[in-house]
């Protein structure tokens, strides 16, 4: 029997369903919040950006490499993709649908195990975290057997 999880994603929210089979329906099995994606960049920064002595006297603020949102997206989907390759390492799965939206999809790809892409049957960059399982089950039906 094969079994495929779902994961549904966004910079803040993700909800992970479980498909164990033709005709068995989604259920879901794990949800996740990281609300400090939602937070305003202000508040999740401690501290203006540090200044920089630069060459010839002039002086220039340290802008980080990463704004302080990209970052808590980033730390997000690190904890996603931990969670799927636990998940993979221990074989609960054997097929995984991708389902997040636009921004977070490229920062997901960025973060899973090679051995976790391999079991990736299809990416879909939408954010349907708002979905009810029967509205996510409709917008699935071209990948699994409902």
């Amino acid at each position: 029997m094969s079994i495929t999880w779902v994961l549904v994603a966004n910079s803040s929210n993700a909800n992970l369903y479980v498909n164990n089979g033709p005709h068995k329906g989604l259920q879901l099995t794990k949800q996740f919040t990281h609300p400090e994606s939602r937070e305003k960049a202000s508040e999740l920064v401690s501290d203006r950006p540090g200044h920089d002595q630069a060459h010839g006297g002039g002086h220039g603020s340290f802008t980080p490499a990463t704004s302080p949102k990209e970052h808590e997206a980033e730390q997000f989907a690190q904890q996603l993709a931990h969670e799927l390759d636990q998940g993979r390492a221990t074989n609960l799965y054997s097929r995984l649908i991708l389902i997040a939206s636009p921004h977070f999809i490229g920062i997901l790809n960025n973060r899973i195990d090679e051995h976790v892409r391999k079991l990736v049957s299809e990416t879909i960059e939408k954010d349907y975290t708002q979905a009810t399982e029967k509205e996510l089950a409709e917008h699935l039906k071209p990948y699994l057997f409902l």
